[in-house]
């Protein structure tokens, strides 16, 4: 049987077959088996790097399957931690009922024994042991930290945005989608900052989490092993909908998430305006907080709103016209509908013309008297209304 040498720092393990399986360095990999099954050994051989088998390759009533190539590390703590504290539990409820039994009280005319209050050797090794102990999760924790936050040098970049409530993931090509499409076996670097509070992205399958903050930049990266769909959401509470604030990590086959960005980027050419419109209100989360057949949500409701009279907050009103309708969306807080709070984040710089036309095309084919209008909606008015910040 002949087993292939391994790299400095690579963990390893031996498959079923008797081939060797190089599991994580730095999210690079390379099984020496076949690549069919090589990613499913892949996670076995994680554990079996670490000397003993406390995680598993499945998913467990702690952990869902581990799907990125740098899960191990938090599932082998994870399980470490947690067999280590069962032990000392289950030794400390034993000693406890055996105190109980043997120092019970009895007679009260036989007098207690003198019992020592210094042991030096039993004091050493109740302090050694914990302190080992400690020493052992540190150690642990910080190989897989290191790991964990060193993306290697060619990993796609991808930027991600917070905001209550909502994703928004942008890719090289300048594309915005709400959901977080990434190729499978290829490490993914996320560049994350918050339009407003802290959020946290977290991908219990990845094993990640990272917190948004606003005003700056923070980092993290991953390696997704398998093709599929993967909750992803937020794990900070950021306000009355935290737990709306939900997306999917896809995880694209070999040869499809170059496809897919090509066909997504393109959506605005092969599409209608109001059809646009109707992408970029799920995807800009104009849903989040504005209903199409006039449910009161956070915002008021798109139906039948474009050419009606607005009450603003102020006591002034006007018509709800293209203009109007496009400053609402860069600037939202120019003019406040009465009865509904200020919250709504800017979308100043961050849509085109032509993403602000179709979604005034959609808002408009939400009216009952305009809709026809909707078709072909007319050019803003760049002049009357608030300029694009650079």
């Amino acid at each position: 049987m002949k087993r292939e040498a391994l790299s400095q720092g690579d963990s390893h393990g031996w498959g079923a077959d008797g081939h060797a399986v190089i599991s994580v360095s730095a999210g690079r990999r390379v099984p020496a088996g076949g690549e069919n099954d090589g990613r499913d050994r892949m996670l076995t051989a994680g554990w079996a790097a670490w000397g003993l088998p406390l995680a598993q390759a499945g998913g467990s009533f702690w952990l869902p399957d581990p799907a990125s190539t740098t899960a191990h590390y938090t599932d082998y703590l994870f399980y470490a931690i947690f067999y280590i504290s069962t032990f000392f539990f289950g030794l400390i409820v034993v000693l406890m009922t055996a105190f109980l039994i043997l120092y019970r009280r009895r007679d009260s005319r036989i007098k207690g024994e003198k019992t020592a209050s210094h042991n030096t050797a039993l004091e050493l090794f109740w302090t050694f042991v914990p302190l080992c102990i400690v020493i052992y999760i540190f150690a642990t924790g910080f190989v897989g930290y290191m790991e964990m936050r060193t993306s290697p040098p060619d990993a796609y970049e991808i930027r991600v945005t917070g905001q209550k409530w909502k994703w928004f993931f942008t890719y090289p090509t300048g594309y915005v989608d709400e959901s977080l499409h990434v190729p499978v076996d290829r490490p993914v670097r996320l560049v994350m900052t918050s339009r407003d509070v802290i959020h946290s992205l977290f991908i219990p399958a990845f094993r990640l989490k990272m917190d948004l903050v606003p005003g700056r930049y923070t980092s993290t990266w991953f390696h997704a092993v398998r093709p599929g769909e993967y909750p992803l959401l937020c794990a900070e509470y950021c306000g009355d909908n935290h737990s709306a604030m939900l997306s999917t990590v896809v995880v694209h086959e070999p040869g499809r998430f170059e496809k897919w960005l090509e066909e997504a980027s393109n959506f605005m050419k092969n599409l209608s305006p109001v059809e646009a419109g109707r992408i970029l209100y799920q995807r800009q989360g104009c849903a989040q907080c504005h209903s199409l057949d006039g449910t009161r949500k956070v915002g008021p409701s798109f139906k039948n709103v474009y050419g009606e009279t607005v009450q603003f907050a102020d006591g002034t009103s006007g018509i709800a016209d293209e203009n109007y309708l496009r400053e609402s969306i860069l600037v939202p807080d120019a003019k406040i509908v009465a009865g509904y709070p200020p919250q709504m984040p800017p979308y100043q710089g961050l849509l085109d013309e032509d993403k602000i036309a179709a979604l005034i095309a959609f808002i408009k084919s939400l009216s009952d008297e305009h809709a026809e209008e909707a078709a072909s909606p007319a050019k803003p008015d760049v002049a009357a209304s608030p300029p694009l910040s650079p």
